[in-house]
């Protein structure tokens, strides 16, 4: 396992004077997790339970001739078999959002392997399974296109220009010209892809495996051609998602017609196979950078031109050149995007879509020009910080990169490195030491909370929010606690579900950043309340609202200590109330259409510097070391912050080093579609890590000054690796993964 160093540096001044904000907290739903108790999607059981298998296309392109299901309709416990002629109506969807548009058996064209062409639903998921395997289909099939390499048939589109970038890198006396590719990776949670969908004759309950539950509902509103009272979504646990859950996929519509058609709850859990499918993944990028510089290491020319692969129908965009504009000063910059068509499922986003793709190419190509320059990389970045976002002419909300590579340089003994290729070493291993920048959007969302201080000395907060593992049912419960004084053990917390307040995506780092408006504003509310009907009770009957507080779950006397007061419960017992409640809406926010966005560049920033060991003689290789310094605003709860930046970092050695989805040629299907195919980063992988928070507010966003933490230990971690594996072997990979192959012979 990971060795990491539990230390940061001191917290801002304003960080003082929270009780339980800024504090390293147990989760307070580990219990439940450990023990068996948290329910997720696939452990939901009814009385009368169908189990439901799609049945998977294996050809890529073509359509279908013959569809054959009466052998699978004659075996033992076959309830039903759905498919295009008798699914009934499924409707497209406007407003809200899915990345595969075309709804399920929409036509009879295949267009990815493994797209659902029927789905058997049966007593026992043995005899689904059985059954699916029965289903005859015939196909007129076509060759289909899964080829890596990127052309688009259209134009470049301009995401972002400023200056003459042409020009500029013509003109420029050190240049760099190089083209950097990532390929298609998977999502892959530990918890596959899952529906339970209950029908009452009139009315939908979804328990889904969903990173969105409001939109979620949204889409299968519509899609379902129901009202928005007769669909109701529960994700109360998800064993993670990456981004792969975020949308809603085929087959929750599948699950939801299969139990209104049968009057009976079915559940559908997607195999492994399956999720390297109809599920998303990470599209393959291919990005050209183009980087000219003056002999001292200002930056007169960026120019960034990608391509991702998409599917035939859907137009999905890995927007690589998100950080791009706003990362270092030039006055001359172009970025553009384009699509490739492939016969592959609709990609989708994944930890870091865009920023993480398009920083691994910045990155390496900046380390590129630092060599072209004979220029310390870490100077590099230096010389050319900027003083406000470039890209939009905004200034900055608050930006430390200049610090976190400073202090990282310092934690990480930067200054005893040797710039020769293959120059240090260590126990009879080469080393090789990179760095990179990051950086990830900070965003917000309306979300609307429900917070009740209850008559037995406990509170409720509510928010159809989901906690995709990542800690939000503990930050809300500190929220509570913070503005109450009400220990974090009496505080419920309810989340994932439509029934309640509408919440933000647990996506794109936006969260927490998201909630703790409407979480404040409730309790605060929750808490004028109180104070108003404890003026109505014995203890309090002289007093004004105005002259009380709460501190320590205790109603007292401003300015009095709160063990002089009356503890809340008794004052809400008093009034004959089970509860005093508010709700509060937060309605601002959004990734798009924020005010804020038109006042301030919202980012968050980092550093990470890496050490791999290089043993040429048995052609091994490991990352043995990394100091990432994040800059995100302030930290709510440090521990899950930093398990957060940890899992990152792991997952960028795996970015890194071993996964890639490859595709076969001749028949459009994933190849490595299961977990001892498709390698990924493990315990025994993973290095030290060592990770800092800065812990500078942006009050910005939010009056705490938080912003996430999910993405950005990723952004970067691939490209520090792979100028480190450079700096150890002088072998220069720009197409990732690096493998052991490319390194042998030098």
């Amino acid at each position: 396992m990971s060795t990491v160093a539990e230390k940061t540096t001191a917290p801002a001044p304003a960080a003082a004077g929270y009780a339980v904000i800024g504090k390293a907290v147990s989760r307070i739903d580990g219990p439940l997790k450990v023990s068996g108790q948290a329910a997720y999607t696939a452990d939901f059981h009814f009385i009368g339970m169908r189990y439901a298998v799609p049945v998977c296309s294996t050809i890529a392109h073509g359509r279908i001739a013959a569809l054959d299901t009466v052998p699978a309709e004659a075996m033992p416990g076959v309830r039903l078999v759905l498919h295009r002629g008798n699914i009934g109506p499924l409707y497209r969807v406007q407003g809200a959002s899915l990345d595969e548009a075309r709804p399920p058996f929409d036509d009879d064209v295949i267009r990815y392997y493994g797209q659902y062409v029927a789905l058997v639903v049966a007593d026992t998921f043995e005899q689904a399974t059985a059954a699916a395997a029965a289903v005859r289909v015939s196909y007129v099939a076509a060759e289909p296109n899964v080829d890596p390499h990127l052309e688009s048939q259209d134009a470049p589109k301009v995401q972002s220009e400023r200056g003459d970038a042409a020009a500029a890198y013509d003109a420029a006396p050190v240049r760099v010209d190089q083209t950097y590719a990532t390929p298609a990776e998977t999502h892959n949670p530990i918890e596959l892809h899952a529906t339970v969908a209950v029908w009452d004759g009139e009315a939908y309950t979804l328990y889904e495996t969903s990173q969105a539950v409001v939109n979620h509902k949204a889409v299968m509103v519509q899609m379902l051609g129901t009202s928005k009272e007769n669909v109701r979504v529960i994700t109360r646990f998800l064993g993670s998602g990456f981004g792969g859950k975020l949308w809603p996929w085929p087959h929750s519509a599948l699950a939801a017609c299969a139990a209104r058609q049968l009057g009976a709850p079915v559940k559908l859990v997607l195999s492994r196979p399956m999720m390297f499918q109809s599920v998303g993944h990470r599209p393959r990028t291919q990005q050209r950078m183009r980087l000219g510089a003056e002999r001292d290491g200002k930056l007169l020319s960026l120019q960034q031109d990608y391509l991702n692969h998409t599917s035939i129908l859907d137009d999905y965009e890995e927007s690589c050149g998100e950080a791009t504009p706003h990362m270092y000063r030039t006055a001359n910059l172009r970025v553009t995007s384009g699509l490739a068509r492939r016969h592959i499922g609709t990609p989708t986003s994944m930890r870091g879509p865009g920023a993480v793709p398009g920083l691994y190419a910045l990155e390496s190509a900046m380390d590129e020009l630092a060599l072209a320059l004979d220029m310390d990389p870490l100077a590099l970045r230096l010389r050319n910080e900027p003083d406000h976002d470039e890209g939009n002419g905004l200034p900055f909300s608050s930006r430390h990169l200049v610090e976190s590579l400073r202090v990282g340089a310092e934690r990480f003994g930067w200054a005893e490195r040797n710039p020769a290729v293959g120059s240090m070493r260590r126990d009879g291993a080469v080393l090789g030491w990179g760095m990179a920048s990051c950086s990830w959007l900070g965003a917000r969302q309306p979300a609307q909370a429900s917070v009740a201080l209850r008559a037995d000395g406990s509170a409720r907060v509510a928010c159809a929010t989901q906690d995709l593992g990542t800690g939000t049912y503990t930050i809300m419960a500190q929220l509570v606690s913070e503005e109450t004084g009400i220990p974090l053990e009496r505080i419920e917390v309810v989340l994932g579900d439509t029934s309640l307040p509408e919440g933000p995506i647990s996506g794109g780092s936006t969260a927490t950043a998201s909630v703790i408006p409407a979480v404040l504003q409730a309790t605060r509310g929750a808490v004028k309340r109180l104070l108003k009907t404890a003026t109505k009770t014995k203890a309090y009957a002289d007093r004004k609202p105005d002259t009380l507080a709460l501190s320590a779950g205790r109603v007292h006397v401003k300015g009095a200590d709160a063990q002089s007061g009356v503890p809340y419960g008794d004052i809400v017992k008093e009034a004959g109330l089970s509860a005093v409640s508010a709700d509060a809406n937060a309605a601002e926010g959004g990734f798009s259409g924020d005010p804020l966005k038109k006042k301030w560049s919202i980012n968050s920033y980092g550093a990470h510097f890496i050490e791999v060991m290089w043993w040429p003689e048995i052609a091994r290789l490991r990352v043995n070391r990394v100091v990432t310094v994040i800059d995100a605003g302030r930290m709510l709860n440090p521990r899950a912050a930093r398990n957060q930046i940890e899992g990152a970092v792991v997952m960028g050695v795996g970015m890194a080093l071993f996964e890639h989805t490859h595709y076969d040629p001749a028949t459009g299907a994933p190849v490595n579609r299961n977990l001892a195919d498709y390698i990924m980063a493990t315990h025994a992988d993973s290095p030290k890590i060592d990770v800092t928070f800065l812990d500078y507010p942006d009050p910005v966003l939010n009056e705490l000054g938080a912003r996430g933490v999910g993405e950005i230990g990723l952004a970067g971690t691939a490209a520090a690796i792979g100028n480190a594996v450079y700096h150890a072997t002088g072998v220069r990979k720009r197409e990732l993964p690096i493998m052991i192959e490319d390194l042998l012979g030098s």
